[in-house]
């Protein structure tokens, strides 16, 4: 099955790209060659340009302070085992506690870092990292893969604390949804969405054997899915067949 994510915040859109990237550094770092490392280093350069809204920090420390209520509301309800609430309140505190002690936004820090700050501002450029251009970068690709691979670490831990609060948090809030089987008529699928809850985010699984493609849109009163086929043409035309698939919401 494959698995789509419609975010319904700008909030919950900022954690789900941080998140792919954080993915994506943590599929690279491990690799040894210097074009893997390359792009490791790019995608820390992303984190941080995503990141960068002064507010983010505090938007994420306030959501883990969030969940804290939400869970410890459920302590005495017989049906909620006490160790494993006591476990994940815990690890929401760490989590509050190691972002609470990084000073200023994410990856500030590597901003104090000139040599990274002049590979940053030459990534961007379409052939920009050439050994003339960079010839101290170039001579660090040179160097042995454990060197490289140290280095991606101790640049990328002050991220450590947004990537694992951002994780905590995003696995709270798919857990707090129900799947249900659907079926798009023609193509077509249209749900009003209950009054008095908010929901943050749609998630829908789908049979690849089906080769269609399905484009969301929601608000805040209903959520719409048109289901899409990729012709010869490489471009996606609507589908008018009838198919199924499954729908989360979560709040």
């Amino acid at each position: 099955m494959i698995l789509y994510e419609y975010p319904f915040n700008e909030r919950i859109r900022t954690y789900l790209r941080l998140e792919h990237l954080f993915r994506r550094l943590g599929e690279l770092v491990p690799r040894e060659h210097p074009l893997d490392h390359h792009y490791a280093l790019a995608t820390i350069f992303e984190i941080m340009d995503v990141a960068a809204r002064a507010d983010l920090k505090s938007d994420v420390m306030k959501d883990l302070e969030k969940q804290k209520g939400v869970l410890n509301s459920y302590r005495g309800n017989p049906g909620v085992a006490e160790s494993v609430l006591d476990e994940v309140v815990s690890q929401l505190d760490a989590n509050f506690t190691a972002l609470n002690n990084l000073p200023g936004k994410a990856g500030q820090s590597l901003t104090d870092n000139e040599w990274l700050m002049s590979i940053r501002s030459r990534i961007g450029i379409p052939g920009g990292t050439c050994e003339f251009d960079l010839p101290g970068y170039y001579a660090w690709q040179h160097l042995d893969a454990a060197t490289r691979q140290a280095d991606l670490g101790r640049w990328a831990r002050p991220l450590g604390p947004f990537a694992e609060s951002i994780h905590r948090l995003l696995k709270l809030l798919r857990d707090s949804g129900t799947a249900q089987k659907v079926m798009a008529i023609g193509g077509q699928f249209q749900q009003t969405l209950p009054q008095g809850r908010t929901f943050q985010l749609l998630r829908l699984r789908i049979d690849p054997a089906q080769r269609l493609v399905p484009e969301i849109s929601g608000n805040r009163l209903m959520v719409s899915v048109r289901l899409m086929r990729q012709e010869g043409s490489d471009k996606l035309h609507s589908s008018n067949e009838d198919a199924g698939f499954e729908l989360t919401l979560c709040s």
